[in-house]
């Protein structure tokens, strides 16, 4: 079937797609997105004026951090999934979601973990892992929604009207089970208490699991999800199918097979045995492959059609979105070379890694499907302000720039001077000499992530401006159905 075909449709029937809850979903996408972000600006200048908070144990760097974290990854990140995948199911398989009542329920829910997050992480209340602080109580209900929304997803496609499962669908029901696979084996952990327990692994055996699921978060949640993303609505704002069908089939298959070996490389130089660290290694270098050939997939769609890339910021936004993907899953693979993570490990280098991709790729992809998204649920033409939205892409470009550059920077002369000894072998540089030097580059980062935030408010105003020009701002859509 022709894949066009199947993202757009034709003929209307009394039928309606449910996009309230792609609304919702979308809608606080860009309030927690500003959350988040602004979180992430307060502890960046904690790093600079580190009793810039008073001493508040609550508002402390130590208890913001994580809350950053998980706002910029579950809460954001996660809000824009749910929306585009709702939103990207219905269309291609033709058919309303399977249930409006667990869609409802993954809405609700998956707030109600925000905002128990947004209230337990200030309070010191975490199991202390990596993108896995939330204590078990919370983990549960993370369980619960997210295989609610399983069924919704995976519901739809067994009712859908057309026969091709379209590609972005299964990126996106890759994330989707995978990711509940890695949270319910990374969370299993015995209760002591309603907001204390301890994991059921020890030692080396804790760490390699959890940084089995903490790579694979980024994998599934923070890659092959908003690849779903991708392919979708980089052809559909083009106007042109994908470049290759069978690349995408190929990048899909590589990219589900290779990533799961790769968590090892974020614990070289452990007392994780030698084999389990260089099989990291490898097969991070070998997920070069499949990363670029989603890359190249995505921005040859516009082979013949550069010129919109002149007077079309949401497609601009997808592209340079796709570069930094191109960027980072490049140097992500550099980094995992045990020669280069004996520099790079430890150093700000990593902090400007995280950062191309999630700044660069995640947040930029999730911003120009946003874009694109909106108009069609509410039912106007396009967004209120164009000249808006290109103020926000150069405001998020500009601001990811400046932000990876300082770490990049940083980063390097952090681990040279630490790698610098006198001649009786002694260190050359004290830790606090690298930490003042290290302080312009910070004053640089956080600039940058302001530049990048201020963008975040020319949407808001965009996106309210949309709304009220929306002739039905509850209309549901018709279904189209198959020639």
């Amino acid at each position: 079937m022709n894949q066009t075909a199947t993202m757009s449709g034709s003929i209307a029937t009394d039928q309606t797609y449910n996009d309230k809850v792609v609304r919702q979903f979308a809608v606080m996408t860009i309030v927690w997105g500003i959350v988040g972000m602004l979180v992430g600006v307060i502890i960046a200048a904690q790093l600079i004026w580190p009793d810039l908070t008073y001493g508040i144990s609550w508002l402390s760097y130590g208890r913001l951090r994580p809350l950053h974290t998980n706002a910029v990854i579950f809460a954001f990140g996660g809000s824009a999934l749910f929306a585009t995948s709702y939103y990207v199911v219905q269309r291609t398989c033709h058919a309303r979601l399977f249930s409006d009542t667990l869609a409802s329920f993954t809405f609700w829910g998956w707030n109600a973990v925000i905002v128990a997050a947004a209230i337990t992480l200030p309070l010191g209340l975490t199991m202390g892992k990596e993108y896995a602080e939330l204590e078990w109580p919370i983990a549960l209900l993370i369980a619960v929604v997210w295989v609610s929304y399983a069924v919704v997803f995976f519901g739809t496609i067994v009712k859908r009207k057309i026969k091709h499962i379209y590609v972005a669908n299964w990126f996106f029901g890759a994330f989707i089970l995978t990711v509940a696979v890695l949270h319910i084996v990374n969370n299993l952990a015995m209760p002591a208490g309603l907001f204390k327990s301890y994991s059921v692994y020890s030692g080396a055996v804790d760490a390699m699991v959890q940084w089995w699921y903490g790579h694979n978060a980024v994998g599934f949640f923070l890659t092959a999800g908003f690849l779903g993303m991708m392919y979708y609505f980089v052809p559909r704002q083009a106007n042109r199918p994908i470049y290759s069908y069978r690349l995408s089939i190929v990048h899909f298959w590589s990219l589900i097979a290779i990533y799961m070996w790769a968590g090892p490389h974020h614990l070289h130089y452990t007392s994780l045995p030698d084999w389990a660290q260089t099989l990291g290694m490898i097969f991070s270098l070998i997920l070069l492959a499949p990363s670029w050939g989603g890359m190249i997939n995505g921005i040859m769609t516009l082979s013949g059609a550069w010129h919109k890339l002149r007077t079309d910021p949401i497609l601009r936004f997808m592209i340079v979105a796709l570069s930094f993907y191109g960027m980072s899953t490049f140097e992500g693979p550099m980094m995992s070379i045990k020669t280069v993570n004996a520099l790079s490990h430890y150093t700000d280098w990593t902090i400007g890694h995280v950062h191309s991709g999630a700044l660069g790729w995640v947040a930029m992809i999730s911003i120009g499907c946003l874009y694109s998204l909106l108009p069609r649920v509410w039912g106007v033409e396009k967004m209120y302000s164009i000249k808006a939205i290109e103020w926000h892409f150069w405001t998020s470009t500009i601001g990811t720039v400046l932000y990876i550059v300082a770490m990049w920077a940083a980063g390097l002369m952090q681990g040279i001077m630490w790698r610098t000894f006198n001649d009786d072998g002694t260190l050359t540089y004290t830790f606090i000499e690298v930490l003042a030097r290290t302080e312009p580059f910070y004053m640089l980062r956080l600039l940058g992530g302001i530049v990048f935030l201020s963008g975040m408010f020319f949407m808001v105003w965009n996106v309210y401006k949309t709304w009220q020009t929306a002739p039905n701002r509850s209309a549901s859509v018709a279904i189209p159905q198959p020639a």
